[in-house]
């Protein structure tokens, strides 16, 4: 044991933990921890507002499977977090959210910035660790990183401001790391008696497979059962595209592909998946889930296993781990599957081109709003949504990482965005907050800052996050932001459109200029209006961030056409009763 104060502890149960970074705005009631962490090795990056911070940490630890960290002053501060906390939640993101709270001596007494702390964070987080004694500040902490990891998801390390100071005696716990293991003999037998079965394989490679660091152990699974590769939902980046046995993503404006294929499986191989409800829901006009065909599920948590779909049979183990136990069990047998091979293959390649196709004469939506949309645009020649998002495609460089917002075109990209390696795609995922993409791909960009960074985002939840744009600047953190400018919340615009006759309550955004924004913030900024235009100003900008070292907002202006609803049965016609109402229908 050693003597150190508190705050010595709290640092160097840090360093023990590999942290180097730490998002945040500064505040009093950590001074005296924040004042060594600059020997400790720590960089503490300020931001503007706590949410972005707490984003960052999230894309930090999703670009480097590290911990991220994130750190505000007690009460406001500390609010301001919560929804970061939740997103970060839904990816299984393991952060750290450090909540240094009103001291203990004014506890209950309605001081300044005093708050309970704990409740605000109880559903979004994994565990929650409260330090109730100075000597025990080290524990805490220790257990708070340990969990994170452990349970893959957020924890809380909630500590008191007056426990920073005094005299300890304390040992630095060593960091603990489970071994996952494959999973249970018994259930990686029943699946590979299940899968030598099979006469239509398909594999969902999920987000657990990009967290394990699994993507070969996926493509030997795969090049085994000569089996097409879907992604989960948002997990764009969990196979690569180049791969022949490549589908595409499910979901909201999904892969038809993926989907059709998916349809025709009699065995589905779910690894690294816990086949969240919004990411197999119909889509396309097609309800393609397999509802005969036995469902072979691998997750790391064993308490997803079944809870959205009926399974055959759970294992709950790595997913890289699973899936070399499987491909041993499955040599020297012969599967069903491979005497169809050849016609199986066919069936995938064809599906894959249809829908290549598909996307790529795809130039308008069809529905009779964005028909009147095209028109109204006549006099301005902008492009599509689809056009931009196509041409953003086509230029994208190598190694890239894209993180996207919530909200119309930044769900119809879903169709768009392809990867070659993991930990290279950051969605919203199923908390679905706007102003999530630009702060997140500051944290991606701060953990690998040789990586082009490129976010995605439409007017309206631009808005929400684009002051981050002077952290980029004051602390040279260079990355890309597209800003799609259609002038309207558009997915949520899209059912009032389709159930309330066009009455765009609160829809409609003015024209602001935001690429004058960016300059008055210190940042480059690209205006686009023509689709020749799309391709150019991606690869200006992405040199400007690798070469120069500058930030650049790439404001596009694009029709107002608008995609599908996230969910078309999530509302349903209107009825009025009353006569002053009876217009509203």
């Amino acid at each position: 044991m050693a003597k150190m104060t508190p705050s010595e502890a709290f640092v160097e149960t840090m360093v023990a933990n590999d942290v180097d970074t730490i998002f945040g705005i500064m505040g009093s009631a950590f001074m005296d921890a924040m004042d060594i962490f600059a020997p400790a090795g720590i960089s503490l990056i300020p931001v503007v507002h706590e949410q972005g911070a707490t984003h960052m940490a999230d894309g930090y630890s999703r670009a480097t499977g590290k911990h991220g960290v994130s750190i505000g002053q007690n009460g406001p501060g500390i609010s301001n977090s919560v929804t970061a906390v939740a997103a970060a939640y839904w990816a299984h993101t393991p952060l750290v959210m450090i909540t240094p709270e009103t001291g203990t001596m004014g506890q209950g007494l309605g001081g300044f910035q005093e708050a309970n702390q704990l409740p605000m964070f109880e559903e979004f987080t994994k565990y929650q660790g409260h330090v109730c004694h100075p000597a025990r500040m080290a524990e805490f902490t220790a257990r708070c990183f340990d969990r994170a990891m452990s349970e893959m998801g957020p924890t809380q390390l909630n500590i008191p401001r007056d426990y920073f100071y005094g005299e300890i005696d304390v040992t630095i716990p060593k960091p603990m790391r489970l071994d996952r293991g494959p999973g249970g003999t018994h259930s990686l037998n029943e699946a590979a008696d299940l899968i030598a079965e099979a006469k239509f394989p398909v594999i969902i490679s999920g987000g657990g497979v990009v967290m394990g660091d699994a993507i070969e152990q996926c493509k030997a699974l795969a090049e085994r059962l000569n089996a097409p590769v879907v992604n989960s939902y948002l997990h764009n980046d969990s196979f690569p595209a180049s791969h022949p046995l490549w589908c595409g993503p499910l979901g909201y404006q999904g892969s038809k592909a993926s989907m059709k294929l998916m349809a025709q499986a009699d065995v589905v191989i779910a690894l690294g998946s816990r086949l969240g409800p919004f990411g197999t829901l119909p889509q396309h006009g097609m309800d393609y889930w397999p509802t005969e065909a036995k469902i072979i599920q691998i997750d790391a948590d064993h308490k997803m296993l079944g809870l959205v779909k009926d399974i055959s049979v759970g294992i709950c183990g790595d997913a890289g781990e699973a899936a070399t136990a499987l491909v041993d069990r499955l040599e020297g047998r012969d599967l069903a599957s491979d005497a169809n091979k050849d016609e199986r293959v066919a069936t995938m390649n064809a599906e894959k081109s249809a829908w290549e196709k598909e996307l790529t004469e795809w130039v308008h939506e069809k529905d009779d709003f964005s028909q009147d949309m095209v028109e109204e645009n006549k006099e301005f020649g902008y492009p599509s949504p689809r056009q931009v998002l196509r041409a953003l495609e086509n230029a994208m460089p190598e190694d890239v990482m894209v993180s996207t917002d919530i909200g119309n075109i930044n769900s119809v990209a879903n169709s768009y965005l392809r990867f070659e390696k993991p930990r290279s795609f950051f969605a919203a995922m199923s908390w679905g907050n706007c102003g999530y993409a630009f702060p997140t791909i500051i944290g991606a960009k701060k953990a690998a800052p040789h990586r082009p960074a490129i976010s995605y985002a439409g007017d309206g939840a631009w808005a929400m996050s684009m002051m981050e744009t002077m952290t980029c600047v004051r602390h040279d953190i260079p990355v890309t932001a597209v800003v799609f400018h259609n002038r309207h919340w558009g997915a949520e615009k899209k059912n009032q459109v389709d159930f309330y006759g066009r009455r765009f309550t609160a829809a409609e955004l003015t024209d602001q200029d935001f690429s004058a924004i960016a300059k008055a913030m210190g940042a480059e900024a690209i205006t686009v209006t023509k689709l020749e235009e799309v391709g150019p100003a991606l690869e200006k900008a992405i040199d400007m961030q690798m070469n120069e070292g500058k930030t650049t907002i790439i404001e596009i202006f694009t029709t107002r056409e608008l995609g599908d609803p996230f969910r078309k049965d999530a509302l349903s016609k209107p009825v009025r009763y009353l006569e002053k109402y009876k217009d509203y229908v």
